[in-house]
């Protein structure tokens, strides 16, 4: 008896498995439907990377051009900074010269200024002059009315005798002396060169002839108006004519020191003028008072002062040279000024060194300025 098999499913069991088999795929598929979602997000993200990997790529591309320009502009910088920095150190270098050259030349100038100084010191010297008035006995006598009225008339006269001087400039190192004979000093001038013994040393000089400066005389002959009076600083407020109006009325009032006015002149381009009284007499108080009160426009206080006249007269030069002064050169400071001319004294005394007796003697030492000597007239 053969056997059967039954190849029929069963309801109950073949539904089931396709159930799960249906199940499964739907799962599936989700599933892919997912890995679908997020391979397309991936690509979305790998896009966005990459796009923004480009833009970084861009930035950093710029900013490297922008770095090599920075760098550019750095090195650029540097390059006018250092020039300028050289430019700097020249012209420091220039003001240093210049400084210099200033310095020096401001060396000069005060070297000539000394020079000048002491020439300007010499010439004031040579130049100066003194007045010696000798005094007078005045007797007053009694004279008839027009006779005092034609001496008071007359200008105030006085004559100033001028007299110039002689003198000599005496430098650091040098002696003037003075013998009492003439002899004496030719014998020493005759000798090249003096050895004077001091202590514990001995001084050399040299014994030479003094050429004095040129000397002046002469007369000064002054006249002094007793009826004129000289004016300036007066302002031009008013036509010329009108100021001399307003100055004759301000000088006829006697309440101000005034009087009868003669004339009156006066420059309106200068500011100057010259009034004259009718009365001798008025200048002269006037002119003492140095000052007066005009009316003008407004009022002013002009300048007055004495109207004279002056010449020169009896002009007289002289030059030469002292006979009985030498001068002692090329002294050395070796002692003190007073003892060393203490020891030329001594020496230039003595008969055996061809000396004499001595009237004066002056001595400057090296590191002192320079001294003008002065000769007595009718001494030299």
């Amino acid at each position: 008896m053969a056997d059967f098999c039954d190849t029929r499913p069963m309801n109950g069991q073949t539904d089931g498995g396709l159930e799960e088999d249906a199940s499964g795929l739907e799962e599936a598929r989700k599933e892919l439907e997912t890995w679908k979602a997020k391979a397309e997000r991936a690509d979305d993200v790998k896009a966005r990377l990459i796009l923004e990997k480009l833009e970084e790529d861009d930035a950093k591309a710029q900013a490297q051009q922008e770095m090599l320009a920075y760098v550019k502009k750095q090195e650029e910088c540097q390059k006018d900074f250092s020039q300028s920095m050289d430019a700097v150190q020249d012209e420091i270098r220039q003001l240093a010269r210049r400084k210099k050259d200033l310095q020096d030349k401001l060396k000069r100038c005060q070297d000539q200024l000394e020079a000048r100084r002491a020439e300007s010191t010499k010439l004031k010297q040579k130049f100066k002059i003194y007045a010696q008035i000798p005094d007078t006995e005045v007797k007053f006598s009694a004279r008839v009315e027009e006779e005092e009225e034609d001496g008071d008339s007359q200008p105030i006269r006085a004559v100033f005798a001028i007299s110039q001087r002689a003198g000599v400039l005496l430098h650091g190192g040098q002696a003037l002396i003075t013998f009492e004979e003439e002899r004496v000093a030719s014998q020493v001038l005759k000798i090249a060169k003096c050895s004077v013994s001091c202590e514990d040393m001995t001084v050399e000089v040299k014994p030479k002839r003094i050429t004095m400066d040129p000397a002046v005389k002469f007369e000064v002959h002054l006249d002094v108006s007793r009826k004129e009076l000289k004016l300036s600083n007066v302002p031009p407020s008013m036509p010329e004519e009108r100021v001399a109006d307003r100055l004759e009325l301000s000088f006829s009032r006697p309440s101000r020191g005034g009087g009868e006015v003669e004339r009156v002149e006066y420059d309106q381009n200068t500011g100057t003028g010259r009034i004259t009284f009718l009365c001798p007499g008025v200048a002269n108080s006037l002119a003492l008072t140095g000052s007066y009160r005009v009316d003008l426009d407004p009022e002013v206080t002009v300048q007055i002062g004495p109207s004279y006249s002056y010449q020169l007269r009896k002009f007289q030069t002289f030059c030469g040279a002292p006979k009985r002064t030498i001068l002692l050169d090329d002294i050395e400071d070796k002692e003190d000024e007073e003892d060393l001319q203490d020891h030329l004294e001594i020496h230039f005394q003595k008969p055996s060194n061809y000396g004499g007796e001595i009237e004066s003697i002056k001595y400057i030492s090296r590191g002192k300025k320079a001294l003008h000597a002065l000769f007595n007239e009718g001494r030299l």
